[in-house]
């Protein structure tokens, strides 16, 4: 069991933050891993990625946006309940070194799973220039955390509520038009986001990795549930990944494959809303 020592609502309280007692875990993860939990013993297993963590305290932080029933579930639980299970951290960590200039792009919730990977980047002395973005303002989460973990942040919203007025793409092209020395670009968010974003930065020749989220069930690498195409072979995002080269990803068939139990998806929320009401 977990406790929940903090709760926080963001983002028109559609997205959840939640501080956990986790300290297994927190001593031994690194940035671009992520958990798998079931919130109750009846629940289903669902990965989440870890927006951070702290050692000395036992502490994870968990970034949630509630899109189904589990996530919803999640979030009906408040400070002093317990989580029933958590397992990681799992996956490849972010593979972190001095280049240079890092680009880290994150969109909607994966700038919470961008953030703890901006200041790894920062403190390994590289200079980093953060755009994170959201459809608008009231949408946008860890704006302040963001700009204490890099060297220069901007912000976009697509209907111009707040910063640039169009796509984190948009003020990509930008910098890269400006600006020849990048290194790296990092990318996480919503897949169209990562598949538009990889095909720009294919254009200026920048090396591109993203944070692949497929439907995962054991993250062991047995079930092949979250298997994606890269490069033309199969990968299991939860051993092989989460990230992986950008440029190499078959965006169409991930889009697919997250698609693929839409109608179950619904009947099961609609069968838990109509019981919390």
């Amino acid at each position: 069991m977990h406790k929940i020592l903090q709760k926080r609502e963001m983002a028109e309280n559609t997205v959840c933050q939640l501080r956990v007692e986790a300290p297994r875990i927190a001593r031994k993860a690194k940035p671009g891993q992520f958990v798998v939990l079931r919130v109750n013993e009846t629940g289903e297993k669902i990965p989440l990625t870890m927006a951070g963590t702290n050692s000395s305290a036992g502490t994870i932080d968990l970034i949630f946006q509630v899109v189904g029933k589990s996530t919803a579930l999640l979030r009906t639980l408040n400070v002093g309940d317990s989580i029933t299970d958590i397992i990681g951290p799992l996956g490849r960590p972010t593979h972190i070194e001095n280049l240079g200039t890092v680009i880290c792009v994150g969109g909607g919730t994966g700038v919470a799973v961008m953030y703890p990977i901006t200041k790894a980047y920062k403190e390994a002395g590289n200079h980093v220039i953060a755009i994170i973005g959201s459809r608008t303002k009231d949408l946008l989460i860890l704006e302040d955390e963001m700009r204490a973990a890099s060297h220069d942040l901007r912000v976009t919203t697509d209907d111009g509520s707040y910063g640039h007025h169009g796509f984190v793409t948009d003020v990509l092209r930008q910098i890269l038009d400006g600006q020849k020395d990048v290194k790296l670009i990092v990318g996480i968010g919503p897949v169209p986001m990562m598949k538009f974003l990889c095909k720009l930065t294919k254009e200026y020749g920048v090396k591109t990795m993203v944070s692949l989220n497929p439907i995962m069930v054991d993250a062991t690498g047995m079930c092949g549930a979250c298997r994606v195409t890269v490069g033309g072979r199969t990968r299991f995002c939860c051993v092989d990944g989460p990230e992986f080269d950008g440029h190499e990803v078959d965006y169409d068939e991930l889009v697919k494959r997250q698609r693929a139990y839409l109608t179950e998806e619904k009947a099961s929320m609609d069968r838990f809303m109509a019981i919390v009401k």
